[in-house]
């Protein structure tokens, strides 16, 4: 996984957990929801690239 890639995917990730934090403290379930979204498919963009990784060595 390039580096820039990584950089992103955890940048998506705390993005998504800065949305669920204001989604809780707001009371806002559709952001809270966004974010968790958000987390979920940052998770799953980084296991891919890990898979990726694997095959390429």
């Amino acid at each position: 996984m390039a580096f820039d890639d990584k950089v992103d995917n955890k940048a998506e990730e705390i993005g998504g957990k800065v949305k669920e934090g204001v989604g809780k403290a707001t009371d806002d379930k559709s952001l809270e929801a966004e974010g968790k979204a958000d987390q979920g498919g940052s998770k799953l963009k980084q296991a891919g690239e890990n898979i990726k990784d694997a095959f390429k060595s």
